[in-house]
């Protein structure tokens, strides 16, 4: 018997503005666990950094920013098992232009990674201006709104990697799906700085929703991973 399910109730914005909603989706994701240095084992569920570059991809300024607070999971949780390519040595921008490339057979590394197959989540954000803002947050939302409704970006989004691109649209009724789980630390925030600073939190899916703290708290990364 189907339980029923209370209405997803998300904090707003200062001016009093429900968050954004983007539906995404895709054949494969993979959204790495900071811990695991060598082998790439994804999270059962999409980060709220995941998220914001699936967002920024869309339509970003560099007068706002986004604030993921919810991300809903709508297909069940299932993982596959791959064997990568990867090159240990990446050439700078300055050294690509002046025509240095590396030679990837020589420095090709085989990893193990462990990815989720058929994803699709919906994700809750808010946007927020900087001081060098010229308009409300309300216009930089329906331009958000406008480029989702046409499926307009700046760049293709993809769920984690590269290689696994994102399909986006408006969200419709679809329901998360019916799944507890503890995920552990989760990266929050990056700070690009300088200097760079990362904050974390203690990240849980409650009956398919993630809900992402407005602030996390900024841990060493030397402390990442460790124990």
């Amino acid at each position: 018997m189907k339980t029923s399910r209370a209405p997803l109730v998300l904090p707003r914005s200062p001016e009093g503005h429900p968050p954004l909603v983007v539906q995404v989706r895709g054949e494969a994701a993979l959204f790495s666990r900071p811990e695991l240095k060598v082998e790439r084992v994804s999270y059962p569920v999409m980060t709220p950094t995941a998220a914001r570059g699936v967002l920024e991809a869309i339509f970003w300024k560099p007068e706002m920013r986004y604030r993921v607070v919810a991300i809903e999971v709508l297909r069940p949780i299932r993982e596959f098992a791959v064997r990568r390519n990867e090159t240990s040595q990446v050439v700078s921008l300055d050294d690509a232009r002046r025509g240095r490339r590396v030679d990837t057979a020589a420095h090709r590394d085989q990893r193990n990674a462990v990815c989720l197959r058929d994803v699709a989540y919906r994700i809750h954000a808010h946007v927020e201006t900087t001081e060098q803002a010229t308009k409300l947050a309300a216009a930089y939302r329906e331009q958000f709104r406008r480029r989702v409704t046409r499926g307009s970006c700046f760049h293709q989004p993809y769920l984690g990697t590269r290689e696994f691109s994102a399909d986006f649209g408006d969200p419709d009724d679809t329901e998360p799906i019916d799944h507890s789980e503890d995920l552990g630390v989760m990266l929050h925030t990056i700070h690009f700085g300088p200097p760079i600073r990362m904050e974390w939190f203690t990240a849980r899916l409650d009956r398919g929703v993630l809900h992402v703290p407005a602030r996390g708290i900024e841990i060493p990364t030397a402390i990442v991973g460790e124990g």
